[in-house]
């Protein structure tokens, strides 16, 4: 199972937003290429009836030994233990384990592991997903390999967060997998960076090993401190310049 975000040991450091698979990277010599192979893809996928729009928190059909590719909207990755599932066939979000986000232009596949069932929800209203079978992308040879070069970014982005997972104190697991999806989702505001769609306590809590009402708790603790503010619709927003941390 490929994770797109997590956490992040170092908490000072400026945002640098991760680029998607597509649009992003542009090749120097053919400025237009990967648009244009993007939109092949689309093309293709709409054509063999291979794309699908979700509505908000609608489960994902997907299975292993396919591969999956974000259009739009973010989908949202789950991982449920078997025998929580078994004694409660329609789990809420208090027994899943979230695992993280996959933005647009980018893919993911989901891998069948014991003891956990691998579940992908769509985060957000209107998302659309293509699904392929990995020959399909023999089609696209440049394609192949920046959905490659996109699992390998991946890769590197879950030894960050396991390296977080093992910080002693749990104020510093919840900032740092802040700043981690920040740095891969957020957007620039003038108070500073924000993640543009919500997340629970809960959902949290499951990613960083700790528990609804303690990440409430240390959330307002950040808030006080000025590490983290929030906005809009509940909103996490890390300020441009934060004070450093202290406490916890």
């Amino acid at each position: 199972m490929y994770l797109l975000i997590l956490n992040l040991p170092h908490l000072g450091r400026p945002i640098t937003t991760v680029s998607t698979m597509y649009p992003a990277s542009v090749s120097s010599s053919s400025p237009d290429r990967p648009f244009v192979i993007w939109q092949r893809v689309i093309d293709w996928a709409q054509q063999h009836y291979r794309e699908r729009t979700f509505d908000k928190d609608n489960r994902i059909p997907a299975r292993p030994g396919l591969l999956y590719l974000v259009e739009r909207g973010v989908i949202r990755l789950a991982a449920i233990s078997k025998q929580a599932k078994s004694r409660s066939p329609s789990l809420s979000e208090e027994g899943e384990a979230f695992l993280g986000f996959v933005g647009a232009g980018q893919p993911f596949e989901l891998v069948a592991q014991s003891p956990y069932t691998l579940q992908a929800y769509a985060h957000v209203e209107q998302t659309s997903v293509i699904w392929l079978y990995w020959k399909d992308l023999e089609n696209w040879p440049h394609f192949r390999w920046e959905v490659l070069e996109s699992f390998r970014a991946q890769h590197q982005r879950k030894l960050i967060w396991l390296s977080t997972l093992g910080q002693r104190q749990t104020i510093d697991r919840l900032l740092g997998f802040i700043t981690l999806l920040v740095e891969e989702h957020g957007k620039s505001i003038k108070e500073g960076y924000y993640l543009p769609f919500p997340l629970t306590h809960s959902q949290i809590g499951s990613a960083i090993g700790s528990t609804r009402v303690t990440v409430t708790r240390l959330m307002g603790q950040l808030r006080q401190q000025g590490r983290i503010k929030i906005i809009g619709d509940n909103l996490i927003c890390l300020p441009a310049s934060p004070e450093p941390i202290t406490g916890g």
